[in-house]
């Protein structure tokens, strides 16, 4: 009797599962192979399903209004008919995915590596005068978080509020004595879908990979670097960790803040407004146009997707990506190869070196049909290379925490910033050109000739690329 009891709810399951995926599956793709692993695989399917397969753009488990937020005016207004030059339509079509415009009077700092970005971050961090906001994907015990703790203690006494927020699954290593430490001290901080057994299937696969300090709403950063003490002492299998960070004075800092106000709505259920009459800041000359772009699993479109997706397909001359996981779907291979084969130079850095064996099997089982089709392929070996920035035609650039890959486009919260600045650009490609210049850089012939052995990890790890 049992036996017919528990069999007819794992019918009922399974079925409501097929029905799920038949009427809010993404992409056919997908959908196609859920139902192979559903029916393939009793039980364990329907958890991997569970676990990684839910189209959460159809099935919202956290419901936000960014009006609650923004006061910014809504797609469709005059102010994007203000939109003016060559990236007009990329400028609104961001704009329609985050509802930040591009704004001036920006003065930007561009850092690289661990050592000049957090001199930069706590040199800020000692001129706040009102409130820091801190959020990052990964947060570890270390000698920075012991930094940080101090910091924020002498900020504290002095009147500053402090409020933080850490991913639950990528800082879970971060000590629950430390947590008290803070709390201690008067640090407002909140996990981000932390590890629960009761939401497991709902919210694991969901992270918050996005890396926000943000001082008095004047001053932010964004980029790739987390709290670690990798970033300054290495780490002890890959060596030196490089990355890139961005130090934003002005409008567009005040952007990223309403990105944490967001999210802090989100795990606390607090509504922070934003400051009044905020101090002055001193700032250079240079006055630079930028846009932030956030994205998320619950919002309508895919938005980094779609910002990588145009910012390829707008280049004339050039487009340099540097990126750790380029783990492409067909939309951004058919991106990138067009452009090639129409004669646009087209370039991607890679670490050699790997912090994941499956993620650099998935990476490298790409590199023949980019080869093939023109795209010119480099390979770092020093350390390991973690920065996510793409520039084109010494015009524009874009900086921040999302890969180039269905995690960072369907699954992560991210946020990115667009430069639209032809010097900033410049700097970034001279960048690039001496990174690459210290790479191996890949063939088509003597990639195609690689041993068979390597290609059959690169099978599987293509396999696995949806989900990693």
């Amino acid at each position: 009797m049992w036996t017919t009891i528990i069999l007819g709810i794992y019918i009922l399951i399974t079925l409501s599962i097929v029905v799920a995926i038949l009427l809010y599956g993404a992409k056919p793709s997908k959908s196609l192979a859920w139902l192979l692993a559903i029916f393939a695989i009793p039980v364990g399917g329907i958890i991997l399903y569970l676990l990684l397969g839910r189209n959460r753009r159809k099935n919202k488990l956290i419901a936000l209004k960014r009006n609650l937020f923004t006061k910014l005016p809504s797609p469709g207004t005059d102010l994007v008919n203000s939109f003016e030059g060559r990236y007009r339509k990329l400028m609104t079509l961001f704009y329609n995915n985050s509802h930040f415009p591009p704004v001036g009077d920006n003065d930007l700092q561009l850092l690289k590596d661990g050592k000049t970005t957090f001199d930069a971050i706590f040199n800020a961090l000692e001129q706040a005068q009102r409130e820091i906001h801190i959020q990052y994907y990964i947060y570890e015990d270390g000698e920075l978080a012991d930094k940080l703790w101090v910091l924020f203690k002498t900020k504290i006494a002095m009147g500053v509020k402090v409020r933080m927020i850490y991913d639950g699954i990528g800082s879970f290593s971060l000590s629950k004595a430390y947590l008290k430490k803070l709390q201690v001290i008067g640090v407002e901080v909140y996990p981000f879908l932390p590890f629960k057994f009761g939401r497991f299937f709902s919210s694991l696969n969901y992270r918050n990979h996005r890396k926000i300090i943000v001082v008095d709403g004047q001053i932010a950063f964004t980029g790739g670097i987390n709290i670690s003490d990798k970033y300054l002492k290495g780490d002890p299998g890959l060596g030196k960790w490089h990355d890139m960070h961005l130090k934003i004075t002005g409008p567009a800092a005040n952007h990223l803040n309403q990105v944490f106000m967001m999210d802090w709505y989100l795990v606390c259920q607090e509504l922070l407004e934003p400051l009044e009459n905020p101090t002055g800041i001193t700032k250079s000359k240079i006055d630079t146009l930028v846009q932030i772009v956030s994205g998320g699993p619950d919002d309508d479109f895919p938005a980094l997707e779609q910002t990588y997706f145009s910012i390829i397909n707008a280049a004339k001359k050039y487009v340099y990506i540097t990126n750790p996981y380029i783990i492409p779907n067909q939309a951004l291979i058919k991106a990138l190869q067009t452009a090639a084969l129409g004669g646009v130079d087209v370039r991607l850095l890679v670490s050699e070196n790997a912090d994941n064996r499956l993620v650099s099997w998935a990476v490298h089982s790409y590199f023949e049909t980019f080869l093939k089709s023109g795209v010119k392929i480099y390979l770092f070996p020093d350390g390991f290379l973690h920065s996510k920035i793409i520039v084109s035609d010494d015009a524009i650039s874009s900086i921040g925490t999302a890969n180039l890959d269905d995690r960072s486009f369907e699954q992560n919260y991210e946020v990115n910033a667009i430069i639209y600045e032809k010097k900033f650009a410049e700097l970034l490609k001279a960048d690039f050109l001496r990174d690459s210049g210290t790479g191996n850089m890949l063939t088509y012939d003597a990639y195609v000739g690689r041993p068979w052995t390597k290609k059959l990890k690169e099978g599987i790890g293509k396999i696995f690329s949806p989900i990693l």
